[in-house]
């Protein structure tokens, strides 16, 4: 099979990671896949911030659990079972946001062609670092951390900006099987 379409075949959503670190020369290689990925007007809208301390990842966590429950309520009344299941994975996990990832990718964006760009680098990423032997997960709960001001000017955040990964990375510690994937909706004309 040809080899990219074998990664897109095969990656998959890992929630699961071992707690080594990511040498940097392998996240510089993704963040660069990122780069490279196709922008609208060439306008490349991104920038990337790189998580590895331990204390701001665990601020980060610590303000996106109360939030993520939060938009999660809707659930109780639509998918109750499924709404238990995913509290139960909050009481259990430590970090039931970013899996406890060894790093964790913020795609940043900001103009007018960003929402149509960046996700598009988001991509980039998680085929980069599948192909470099890692798991990844694009994490839309972890994005719910732009009202803390701290985190903020942690990060630099400018109010134009928006959050368009964060993408969880690291060695997969258990790799997930493959979910069924329905067949493609296709209209020739």
């Amino acid at each position: 099979m040809n080899p990219v379409l074998q990664t897109i075949a095969e990656r998959r959503s890992v929630r699961s990671y071992e707690p080594r670190p990511v040498p940097k020369d392998i996240i510089l290689k993704i963040i660069e896949a990122g780069n490279q990925a196709p922008s609208a007007m060439n306008s490349q809208p991104w920038r990337f911030i790189v998580v590895e301390d331990k204390e701001f990842h665990k601020k980060l966590t610590e303000t996106a659990i109360p939030k993520s429950k939060k938009r999660l309520e809707v659930l109780k009344e639509v998918n109750p079972e499924r709404y238990q299941a995913i509290m139960k994975r909050y009481d259990e996990l430590e970090d039931p946001i970013y899996y406890s990832a060894p790093v964790i990718i913020f795609v940043m964006g900001s103009g007018q062609f960003a929402d149509l760009s960046c996700p598009l680098a988001c991509e980039n990423m998680m085929l980069a670092a599948f192909s470099l032997g890692l798991g990844s997960c694009w994490v839309h709960f972890g994005s719910l951390v732009m009202d803390n001001d701290e985190i903020k000017k942690e990060m630099e955040l400018s109010p134009d900006e928006k959050i368009y990964g964060p993408i969880i990375i690291g060695y997969t510690e258990k790799f997930p099987e493959t979910p069924p994937k329905k067949e493609p909706r296709i209209k020739y004309i």
